[in-house]
């Protein structure tokens, strides 16, 4: 029954064997239709997606060149605060730098004082020494010629035997019988 079936249709006008589409009777309807798709695609295309498209470009173009100009803002902003830093810290050493050499002076101008202060008070000290020293000198020097008037007579006594006063061997040891030393 298979087989009476397809020898039925290839009877019954059936079309030739191949691909309608080579069919060399079919092309100006096929061109036709090829037309008209072609031209709707293209209508379509120029009308909604090309215009997206195109705006979608010109949107990223500005937005990049916003962004650029943004980022040059930024970068003049940046060189300006860092002119200003620099500058802000230059000063800032500058008073540093001045505050330094204010107080090396003061201190130093203090240190003056100090000594010239202290100097004072050594050569006060100094001449309140040499005061007491030649006090003591004249003392000691007093003390030495009454020892030494007394050890003179002590000696003329032993030696000799007389007895000598003690205003006589003071006035020896007074009356440079006796040499200075020193």
């Amino acid at each position: 029954m298979a087989a009476a079936t397809i020898e039925g249709t290839e009877k019954a006008g059936a079309p030739e064997a191949g691909l309608p589409q080579m069919n060399p009777e079919y092309f100006a309807s096929q061109v036709f239709w090829l037309a008209i798709t072609f031209g709707l695609l293209f209508v379509l295309l120029s009308r909604v997606t090309l215009p997206k498209i195109a705006g979608a470009l010109a949107g990223r173009k500005t937005r990049i060149e916003s962004d650029l100009a943004a980022a040059e803002t930024a970068k003049r902003s940046a060189s300006d605060a860092l002119a200003e830093y620099e500058a802000a810290l230059a000063q800032a050493r500058g008073r540093a730098l001045a505050l330094a050499e204010e107080n090396r002076k003061r201190i130093m101008a203090e240190i003056e004082a100090l000594k010239s202060a202290k100097d004072a008070e050594v050569l006060d000290a100094m001449s309140q020494a040499d005061a007491r020293i030649a006090a003591e000198r004249v003392r000691a020097e007093g003390s030495i010629r009454a020892a030494a008037a007394e050890a003179a007579a002590s000696i003329v006594e032993r030696l000799l035997g007389v007895k000598v006063s003690s205003a006589e061997a003071k006035s020896a040891v007074d009356g440079g019988k006796l040499r200075k030393v020193g």
